[in-house]
């Protein structure tokens, strides 16, 4: 029988392999894969923000080639219906018996990429906030529960580009993770225009199967995490609401995030246990999406990425 350090040291090794083959494919991201493969791994939902033209949605196509899970896409528009995620109830009539019968949206995928999530009107944004904290939907009274593994990935524009609906609280807190993807460098978009505009198209050939990311996302919440960090999670969480420029502070999903998020990157970087460094490498992707600013702050030009920088520097400085 293997021992629980012979598995840890398999994660490892499996997360460079696979943080490696889809870096292949997209260039000059290295921090957003990993970012990535540790939300899906710790079984969360990831919000990828950045504008048109930066490969969000080769990202999550990358992640599902390479680990042969089945890829739903849903393109949001305005005139998208609740009913075009989720599925719907038809009538159908066949040699003479009548009967009503659910027909799957593409909600039922492993992977399902929420393209453009925010160009959708609220009703039909909300109408995944059932999939994704039940992992179910229910239709005509009936619930359907979702194949596993299932993430959302969805991609959004930054909020001041035509045409874009800000997402409810409540939906923006089931989001494991928010991921800002910027423009890259000279250098790299050098690289990344020679790899796509030659003769041979990169393909990503499958690298897990379905099987062995659920046995990952199993070892991910089996590693140990002390007391003294879990307490150093809570007094981050506790900080954000002491702010004073923050008029609603993180959730106890964000400190949930925090935890999960840590023992993927100690994983990753070959810890069996989680390190204050796990945690301060967590914050900002867990927690952006989850603090309301105060009026002031949006004045001032102060983002939620400055008030959580703003905030491990004070609780450090406590110790």
């Amino acid at each position: 029988m293997r021992t629980e350090t012979a598995s840890f040291t398999d994660f490892t090794e499996k997360f460079r392999v696979l943080k490696n083959a889809i870096g292949r494919v997209i260039l000059g991201q290295e921090e957003v894969v990993e970012d990535l493969l540790i939300a899906v791994l710790a079984k969360g939902h990831m919000l990828i923000e950045g504008a048109p033209g930066l490969g969000k949605t080769r990202l999550v196509r990358a992640f599902a080639e390479a680990t042969q899970l089945e890829f739903g896409r849903i393109q949001f528009t305005p005139d998208l219906m609740p009913a075009d995620v989720t599925g719907t109830t038809v009538f159908i009539e066949e040699k003479g018996v009548s009967r009503f019968e659910f027909q799957q949206g593409p909600v039922f995928s492993n992977v399902l990429l929420a393209d453009e999530i925010n160009r959708a009107t609220p009703k039909t944004q909300s109408a995944l906030l059932e999939a994704m904290q039940e992992r179910a939907v229910t239709a005509s009274g009936t619930r359907y529960k979702l194949p596993k593994p299932f993430v959302v990935l969805a991609t959004q524009n930054p909020l001041e580009m035509e045409g874009t609906y800000p997402l409810p609280e409540a939906q923006l807190d089931r989001f494991l993770f928010k991921i800002l993807i910027e423009r890259p460098d000279a250098e790299t978009l050098e690289r990344i225009i020679e790899a796509t505009t030659g003769a041979q198209e990169i393909k990503l050939e499958p690298i897990f199967s379905r099987e062995e990311l659920l046995e990952l996302q199993i070892l991910l919440r089996a590693v140990p995490i002390a007391s003294t960090a879990l307490r150093y999670v809570v007094r981050l969480t506790e900080a954000t609401h002491e702010h004073d420029m923050v008029r609603l502070g993180a959730s106890p999903r964000g400190a949930q995030a925090m935890v999960l998020a840590a023992k993927g990157y100690a994983l990753a970087a070959g810890r069996p246990n989680v390190e204050m460094v796990d945690i301060r490498r967590a914050a900002l992707p867990s927690l952006r999406h989850r603090l309301l600013l105060s009026f002031e702050a949006e004045v001032e030009g102060v983002n939620t990425d400055d008030i959580i920088r703003d905030v491990l520097k004070s609780v450090d400085s406590e110790k």
